[in-house]
């Protein structure tokens, strides 16, 4: 046992070195259970900002080749010039792609076939929200949520089994970044429709784990589903609304991205045999 008193330079030196100590093991730990997926291809999709930047990072610095995907590919652009500052063992290679236009999904899919062989871990994080209310929304706001949430990660899904077969890839694996609402509907009209794709996504991925099962393959499928994350997602579902934007996390303490990387390494790094399916995170101070 190890005892430190007083605020001296020896002790604040000592404290510094166990912080670092510590910090190295649980990085060497991390590194232990995501060895098998080192060099290995990872697509994440909505990877410019939040939860995806904060994943296709972290896989890069992990050692894997890691696909960005993003209509706004300078910022992904951006994140890979870090990476390679850094000095991670991996590579973060941004891709521009719209989620709404299947024919540059496929094309997404073929590029990374003909540069990178295929996708061996697909990580579906994209996904928008409009505050279009079931009885006064508008079709078109509806129709983007659909298209992005259920469409696009449907098709990034499909795609990304179909280039593990093909190359008799057995354990790969698809995760999903589904929502606290893909689970019981909130009492907020502006978020209904939002509700209902991740309500689809919790079907999707229990779907997806029933058809591989069916395929007698191990390639797994998880749903990953977040409360409130620190990012800009909330800000920009309320961007015309100044004062509800103001409060989005005065409320509790919200998750953070990388609470949602820590829960993507921690099933990715589960051995091959163990399918972890949902993880449901809640932030510690919230009521419900």
């Amino acid at each position: 046992m190890l005892y430190i008193t007083g605020h001296s330079s020896l002790t604040l030196f000592i404290l510094v070195i166990l912080s670092l100590f510590f910090r190295a093991c649980l990085n060497t730990g991390v590194r232990a259970v995501m060895e098998r997926w080192r060099g290995r291809v990872a697509l994440v999709t909505g990877a410019s900002v939040g939860i995806g930047a904060a994943i296709a990072v972290e896989l890069a610095r992990l050692g894997m080749k890691v696909v960005g995907c993003a209509r706004d590919v300078g910022k992904i652009q951006k994140l890979a010039a870090e990476c390679q500052s850094a000095g991670h063992s991996g590579v973060l290679v941004p891709f521009k792609c719209d989620l709404t236009n299947e024919e540059e999904i496929l094309s997404m899919f073929a590029a990374i076939k003909e540069q990178h062989r295929g996708v061996d871990v697909c990580i579906n994080n994209a996904g928008l929200a409009h505050p279009e209310p079931l009885l006064s929304g508008k079709t078109s706001g509806w129709k983007n949520m659909m298209d992005v949430n259920v469409f696009g990660l449907s098709i990034c899904a499909r795609e990304a089994y179909q280039s593990m077969k093909e190359r008799h890839v057995d354990d790969g694996h698809i995760i999903n970044i589904n929502s606290e609402c893909g689970h019981h509907v909130i009492p907020l009209a502006d978020v209904h429709f939002y509700t209902a794709t991740k309500f689809a996504v919790t079907a999707l991925t229990e779907g997806l784990r029933q058809e591989l099962r069916a395929e007698n393959t191990h390639i797994r499928a998880t749903s990953i589903s977040p409360s409130l994350v620190k990012t800009e997602f909330p800000l920009r579902l309320y961007s015309n609304n100044p004062d509800i934007k103001a409060r989005a996390f005065s409320a509790y303490k919200p998750l953070e991205a990388k609470d949602v990387v820590n829960a993507v390494i921690y099933v990715l790094g589960a051995p091959p045999h163990v399918l972890i399916g949902e993880v449901q995170m809640l932030a510690t101070e919230q009521k419900s």
